[in-house]
């Protein structure tokens, strides 16, 4: 291994062990709560990120592609929590756009049923970071706990490919799991896309592209996702710096997913501009409140509600961009994703009656 890849691991082993401190020593070690926007940032959060601060590490628009792609993918398994037991993971390719495309398939333990629901999970990452390896933890995690399939897609990232190559991808991979669903033990009717940031913004799109197919996507489960790439709301401005992800980190990865920024004004690029958002499947989206991207999640919410499509939305007010991959050394973020699943299992239930 590497001596930088070995230095990362150590650091996210240190802040691992800093982060399970009593409660009561991370608030005297933390400092005064932190808040924005009405909002208090949970304490262990707010600790972490001073670790990060002190660490040295670089944000990521001050990396290089390998550089950020190398820390996303040592960092985030440090920070996932254990392996949670599932019945069997398989990786295989299929037909891309361009060649063939890895997938990862997970199928929970003890399952009974004939065909099982499905998850079709695109990660976060900016279109740029990101990797089946380092979202395995909250994949094997999502499948336990909520008794779906889970299959994952190694879509094509940028800036060698650029929009709309990942997006491509998506489409492609919807349209297999559907059309094979049945050989893979997937009930077709109940296939979910989702996905976290860049990942939910892919799976509300692919939804939006395919409404007018035979078997839809069912639900969307939709975790802080991007939904206006102009990176000019409210929070934008309340959280663009020192909350993990900043309004730099953002225009770093525009820059390399886009051709040129007047692909801003694409609905597939930002789905917050897209004119018609009726027929699409019903919509769970989660945000956090300090998040530059809180604020567009919250508008894309309440236009698919305004649009009839039946949408809940919840913040997590105390949390950051990217709590997903921080269920291992934030209480707050794993009671985040046990509500997420409560609530995707909840929807799923609803629509089989």
């Amino acid at each position: 291994m590497p001596l930088k890849e070995i230095a990362r691991e150590l650091q996210g082993k240190a802040a691992n062990l800093a982060l399970r401190m009593p409660i009561s020593w991370v608030n005297i070690l933390a400092g005064p709560p932190v808040a924005v926007d009405g909002r208090t940032l949970d304490g262990r959060t707010q600790w972490f990120l001073q670790l990060l601060a002190r660490s040295g590490q670089p944000p990521m628009h001050r990396l290089s592609v390998a550089e950020a792609r190398a820390s996303f993918d040592t960092f985030l398994p440090l920070l996932s929590g254990r392996p949670s037991p599932v019945g069997e993971i398989v990786d295989r390719t299929i037909d891309g756009p361009a060649g063939r495309l890895r997938v990862r398939f997970y199928r929970p333990a003890d399952s009974v049923a004939r065909l099982l629901p499905t998850i079709l999970y695109f990660h976060g990452g900016g279109w740029t970071v990101g990797s089946l390896e380092a979202y395995d933890l909250a994949c094997r995690y999502f499948c336990a706990r909520s008794g779906c399939a889970v299959v994952t897609v190694d879509y094509r990232l940028a800036p060698e490919h650029k929009f709309p190559a990942a997006l491509d991808d998506a489409v492609a991979a919807y349209r297999w799991l559907e059309a094979q669903a049945v050989g893979l033990g997937i009930d077709p009717a109940r296939i979910v896309v989702g996905g976290d940031s860049s990942g939910g913004t892919m799976a509300t799109v692919v939804a939006r592209l395919l409404r007018g197919e035979r078997r839809p996507p069912c639900l969307q489960w939709l975790i802080y996702p991007a939904t206006d790439l102009a990176c000019d709301s409210a929070s934008y401005a309340s959280c663009s710096e020192g909350f993990l992800l900043t309004r730099a980190d953002m225009e770093w990865v525009r820059d390399h997913y886009l051709n040129d920024l007047g692909q801003i004004a694409d609905p597939r690029v930002s789905p917050l501009r897209t004119d018609d958002l009726s027929g699409l499947a019903p919509a769970l989206i989660y945000t956090a409140g300090f998040d530059p991207l809180r604020d567009e999640g919250q508008a894309y919410a309440a236009r698919l509600a305004a649009a009839g499509v039946k949408t809940v939305h919840r913040e997590f007010d105390s949390l950051i961009h990217g709590f997903v991959g921080m269920r291992g050394v934030l209480q707050a973020a794993a009671r985040a994703m046990d509500d997420m699943v409560a609530g995707l299992r909840h929807e799923l239930a609803q629509l089989g009656r």
